[in-house]
């Protein structure tokens, strides 16, 4: 069977090449790059393609550029996550926007980890949440309308102590969940919502479940691809 061979332009290939050794750790945070005239040298190209690469990783936030002095690797932290793990919003942490509160039919992928019926209807959450400020994660939960119409996850405000202790109080405490992780290049929406540069996004598709594993919520979470790096612990 033939290699494929890497067709995307040279900007983009040295690019990805520093990309990768700056989430390596490589060249760590406030770490000058190498000269524009080194880089020419050591990928073979020439000086415009150079520019372009790091134009890329610039508009990304890999990088910035200290006007006659070079380019330095960004400082701006790498959101590193321990799956499961829950922010408490501060003013210089996590903050989350409640973006709408609606009954819908949902995506049929939905309706399935939810055991729902085809047509039933759920009570859909959406939230922007946000880290220093920058948008960094569209949320969309998902809870079928029979379990929590007249609940405070049905209406459309903030929850004080969030989804788990409403669910806690209606019966179905939150015991486990299951993640499926893809990635894939962003929507329109996802675009202008998270202010992402042309990179792929990370998409967790997170069923929870109550005692006797049944499934109370559904929660899809799209986070820009170049900003996250996602931990998974399990214990022994």
């Amino acid at each position: 069977m033939a290699r494929r061979e890497d067709t995307r332009p040279r900007s983009e290939q040295v690019a990805a090449q520093i990309r990768a050794q700056i989430i390596a750790g490589d060249f760590a945070p406030g770490d000058q790059l190498p000269a524009t005239g080194a880089l020419v040298e050591l990928y073979g190209i020439a000086n415009t393609t150079v520019q372009k690469a790091l134009n890329i990783l610039k508009d990304e936030g890999f990088i910035t550029a200290q006007r006659g002095k070079g380019v330095y690797v960004s400082d701006r932290e790498r959101l590193t996550v321990t799956v499961g793990t829950y922010f408490a919003p501060s003013p210089t942490g996590f903050s989350y926007e409640l973006l709408n509160v609606a009954e819908v039919v949902p995506p049929a992928e939905v309706a399935r980890a939810l055991n729902l019926a085809t047509e039933a209807r759920t009570v859909q959450r959406k939230r922007l949440m946000r880290h220093d400020g920058d948008p960094v994660e569209l949320d969309y939960s998902y809870y079928a309308v029979d379990l929590v119409a007249g609940t405070d996850l049905a209406a459309k405000r903030r929850i004080k102590g969030g989804a788990p202790r409403v669910l806690e109080e209606l019966g179905y405490p939150e015991r486990e969940f299951t993640d499926r992780v893809s990635v894939r290049m962003p929507t329109t929406e996802e675009i202008e919502m998270l202010d992402l540069p042309e990179v792929p996004v990370i998409r967790q598709f997170r069923t929870v479940f109550s005692d006797n594993d049944r499934p109370v919520a559904v929660n899809i979470m799209i986070k820009g691809g170049h900003r996250y790096d996602l931990v998974y612990r399990q214990t022994a």
